[in-house]
């Protein structure tokens, strides 16, 4: 193991906006906060998650871009989510925190009807794995424990096979309500199609990986879709 990252894991520690809590401790008294997270940003703004947020790139670029909610990324990676945890501590914003965890454990850190929007940022597309994907109706079953009715959830992905099996397969399947889709996210100027208003949103915020793919050339893809009753 790396020096840095034995580093990051140490001042992971230190930060008020993260929070790391084993299986055993989540087994015998729970998480503090599920259920009461509005105790912990001193609000009952709505709760958006970033699920696989890596370095946290969107949950503290839409945290910046919208004070009046709250952010919260997810992910299993210590030395990840310290890039985003640091960014948070330093320039003390309120409404963003951190959660490590796998997300089959999503439903120990939130309560039903908690949360109001997801996000799923290039995740791995498991191309040999399909009920390992992020969008699967594994997953999405997970998401639904959590979701008020009718939230909105968006992938942005450069793998156009996820995007085509979410769009194609998924959605379909569980009746899911499409509000937009891409095979192109930059091919449609959001400031062109005002009437498109998560269009400004997705394109406003980039990843580390979506400006590394987009200098490769990659298309990106987007959908945001609803989970109907």
């Amino acid at each position: 193991m790396g020096h840095h990252k034995l580093e990051r894991f140490a001042e992971n520690l230190t930060f008020p906006n993260l929070f790391q809590v084993s299986f055993e401790m989540l087994k015998e008294g729970g998480f503090e906060y599920r259920g009461r997270w509005s105790d912990y940003f001193g609000n009952a703004n709505p709760i958006t998650l970033e699920l696989g947020c890596g370095k946290g790139d969107y949950t503290i670029a839409l945290a910046r871009l919208h004070p009046d909610r709250n952010y919260i990324g997810v992910d299993i990676k210590g030395a990840r989510l310290w890039r985003g945890a640091k960014t948070g501590v330093e320039e003390k914003m309120a409404n963003v925190a951190f959660v490590r965890t796998r997300i089959e454990m999503i439903a120990s850190f939130f309560a039903e009807d908690e949360v109001s929007e997801i996000w799923v940022t290039f995740p791995d597309p498991q191309p040999k794995k399909p009920n390992k994907r992020l969008t699967s109706e594994r997953f999405l079953g997970y998401y639904r424990k959590i979701l008020r009715p009718g939230s909105p959830i968006h992938l942005k992905t450069d793998s156009q096979e996820l995007h085509e099996y979410t769009l194609n397969e998924v959605i379909p399947a569980g009746g899911y309500a499409v509000e937009y889709a891409t095979a192109d996210l930059y091919a449609t100027p959001a400031a062109e199609h005002p009437d498109i208003p998560c269009l400004a949103e997705a394109q406003m915020t980039q990843t580390f990986y979506e400006r590394m793919f987009l200098a490769e050339g990659k298309p990106i893809t987007y959908i945001k879709f609803r989970i109907t009753e």
